[in-house]
């Protein structure tokens, strides 16, 4: 059963050492306890015939029609009326990771395809710490070895940090499959839109340091088809290409395509109101985005291959999943005038 006003997409903020799926389970479990906990309609009523003494008395009896609820319907017959509830998860983060996590609610989750395959930057703040080297990249894994990093500066950094950025570029391109001396390729660039909308390995688009303290840093990292633990190993060669060793320290998203840190909810306002209410405020900018997207590769993207008759649907249903959300606010307001 449809939950009225859960239909859409929205961003939740994932705390670092817990898993993506613990997080899905435990939005699941708030919504249904609260959608359950709301007030129900009355059950149906039914005529029976039911035994009544006679008026003539004598111990006889007679059928009388009354109206009497049906007892299927009774909580103790019927069960819970929400059950499941269809929560699709986007771009994951895993376990030592925090940051935006999108997800996908009833038809949110044929848009969280949508905007997968639109391939949208990712952007990560990303901790790092010289002197040392572990098995898998991370502050807390296993010690391989120590190092001197007295000779880093930031100057060196970077030159290091320009070198990978000029590298990825490259490979952007490569993998956009655009020749970059038509016209298109300069409306495209105009626009922002230039990224692989296939499979590609993992492309940095841009890297900057932010801060910068012996022995420790801090980069922004944006990013497409990237794992936390590829940018983990980033770090790690960082440190290689300085004469030294590095570890990842934090590894944060802060952007994950149209939703950012704002619009993330964090843990005090996992519950039914937020959600909805993040539902209304994102679906205009990612209907915003998908229309433009598709717009800009509708012939060079197998996934965006939509006539304008199928756009207009994907747009009409986004525009029907807002209205219906409204109407749903505007019932829940006169609800609470009412009590």
């Amino acid at each position: 059963m449809a939950a009225p006003g859960l239909a859409g997409l929205f961003a939740v903020y994932k705390p670092a050492g817990v898993a993506w799926g613990r997080v899905r389970e435990a939005l699941e479990t708030r919504l249904l306890r609260e959608l359950n906990a709301a007030p129900q309609r009355a059950p149906r009523q039914q005529v029976r015939f039911l035994p009544s003494p006679a008026p003539e008395g004598g111990g006889a009896v007679e059928l009388v029609a009354a109206s009497v609820p049906v007892l299927a319907d009774h909580p103790l017959v019927r069960g819970p009326r929400f059950r499941k509830l269809k929560i699709g998860a986007g771009h994951r983060l895993d376990v030592k990771a925090s940051g935006v996590f999108v997800l996908g609610i009833g038809h949110g989750n044929k848009l969280l395809t949508d905007l997968y395959n639109c391939h949208l930057t990712k952007v990560y703040t990303v901790g790092g710490l010289f002197g040392k080297a572990t098995d898998d990249f991370s502050d807390t894994g296993n010690l391989i070895e120590k190092t001197t990093f007295d000779h880093i500066t930031r100057e060196k950094l970077e030159r290091i940090l320009a070198v990978i950025q000029g590298t990825n570029q490259k490979a952007l391109l490569m993998y956009s499959n655009i020749d970059m001396k038509t016209q298109e390729a300069y409306e495209l660039a105009v626009k922002g839109l230039i990224r692989p909308m296939g499979k590609s390995p993992p492309i940095i688009t841009a890297i900057r340091c932010l801060q910068f303290a012996l022995p420790e840093f801090q980069l922004e990292i944006h990013c497409l088809h990237e794992t936390q633990q590829y940018l983990r190993k980033v770090v790690h060669e960082i440190g290689l290409e300085l004469k030294s060793s590095a570890v990842c320290t934090q590894v944060r998203r802060t952007r994950d395509g149209v939703f950012t840190v704002d619009d993330a909810l964090p843990r005090t306002q996992w519950n039914l109101q937020s959600i909805r209410e993040a539902i209304r405020n994102c679906q205009l900018k990612v209907q915003t985005e998908l229309e433009k997207t598709l717009a800009a590769h509708e012939e060079n993207s197998p996934l965006h291959q939509l006539d304008g008759t199928q756009l207009s649907m994907l747009c009409k249903s986004l525009r029907e999943q807002h209205n219906t959300a409204e109407t749903c606010q505007r019932g829940d307001g006169q609800q609470k005038e009412r009590g």
